[in-house]
């Protein structure tokens, strides 16, 4: 829903007054008042802020700090059965051409391993808003425009305001269950993941959103992941709210091969059983995520896997997509999916989770498919 309708009279929108205007593309070095209908500044040398006023005449202004930002003024009033009157957001990635520093977006989903993120908002009353998480794709790597996927995660909702399109189900991602929404507002498609009640701050992992719209049929692993942002929707009033602070990686690419010699162990014969695991994981204070990698590497093709380990103390999953991911005190049991339980000689799958963390992080050290052993790659 944010599209910023670029026409090149808007910048005759804007009141000749003392309000301070940023130039697209700035940089804050101390708090930085927007109040350009599109302008932008970068902070942390990283990401982008936008007061992105798509919707509406009236007068918008944000405050922008080393971690975030806030709305200091929201003159606009939107119809609570239509679009809100702007996305004040702080973003990484391209959004219309305008591409955060350093980013590696777009990315194709299949070579992302993992996409953490925290945010923390601060909310007020007696406006009318949802505060929002979207993450944008689309088939092609595209840094201009509208692209075809939006998925908004509703961290927040005030007043008679609902997503796009009707409720299909529910899904139980980050610890949390959340009420989907699915549908179009002409331009792209969207799938809305709403928190029954207001969330403050979390941290997770966007890749899990990522996994549970492919799930659905809505993208494929060689979609582009063109942005990540996080802000408000504001519809009426607004003034206060503010994204606290906000960090987004995209950890991409493989795991470079070994730079000593391989072992020089004879390999299994020709028929036999045999895997192997490679355990990609990202950790933070209090959480981490892990993508599991599964390789048969025996000469028969197995149908139907089931990986089991034992984690570290101190780690508990909290969700997990491609695969059925019990625990029970240390032990990890993952049973495959429908669609990904047959590997033939060579092949691969994946899986991944999210969990809590409670002290230092490591990795497990050994694994074994079907009761077989497997090696680590």
């Amino acid at each position: 829903m944010k599209r910023p309708l670029r026409a090149i009279a808007a910048a005759g929108l804007l009141a000749a007054s003392s309000i301070v205007a940023i130039v697209l593309g700035g940089t804050a070095s101390a708090d930085t008042q927007i109040c350009d209908q599109y302008g932008s500044t970068t902070i942390g040398g990283k990401y982008v802020v936008q007061n992105n006023r798509w919707g509406t005449t009236a007068q918008q202004c944000i405050n922008v700090t080393s971690s975030g930002f806030s709305i200091t003024r929201q003159d606009g009033t939107g119809n609570t059965s239509g679009a809100p009157v702007s996305y004040p957001s702080i973003f990484v990635g391209c959004h219309y051409t305008n591409c955060s520093p350093g980013t590696n977006l777009p990315a194709q989903v299949k070579n992302i391993g993992s996409a953490p993120s925290s945010i923390s908002y601060n909310y007020v009353s007696g406006a009318v808003y949802d505060a929002a998480y979207d993450i944008w794709l689309d088939p092609s790597p595209k840094k201009d425009g509208v692209n075809q996927m939006e998925i908004m995660i509703w961290f927040n909702r005030q007043g008679p305001i609902q997503p796009i399109g009707s409720v299909v189900g529910n899904a139980n991602i980050a610890g949390r269950t959340w009420e989907v929404w699915r549908g179009s507002n002409g331009s792209n498609n969207v799938i809305s993941y709403v928190a029954p009640s207001p969330i403050s701050s979390l941290s997770f992992d966007a890749m899990a959103f990522i996994a549970d719209t492919r799930n659905r049929g809505a993208i494929t692993n060689d979609w582009y992941l063109t942005s990540i942002q996080a802000g408000f929707e504001p519809w009426q009033g607004g003034v206060g709210l503010a994204v606290n602070s906000f960090s987004q990686s995209v950890n991409t690419g493989a795991t470079p091969p070994p730079t000593t010699a391989p072992p020089t162990t004879t390999p299994p014969p020709s028929g036999g059983s045999g895997c192997a695991v490679k355990y990609t994981a990202n950790a933070w204070n209090n959480g981490f995520t892990a993508d599991v990698q599964v390789t048969n590497t025996g000469g028969s093709t197995i149908n139907g896997w089931t990986l089991s380990y034992n984690l570290p103390s101190g780690q508990t999953i909290t969700s997990s997509w491609n695969a059925t991911v019990t625990q029970s005190g240390s032990a990890v049991t993952a049973r495959n999916v429908g669609y990904n339980g047959t590997l033939s000689p060579g092949a691969s799958t994946s899986f991944g989770y999210q969990g809590t963390l409670n002290g230092s992080y490591s990795s497990p050290t050994s694994f074994s498919l079907n009761g077989t052993t497997c090696a680590r790659s």
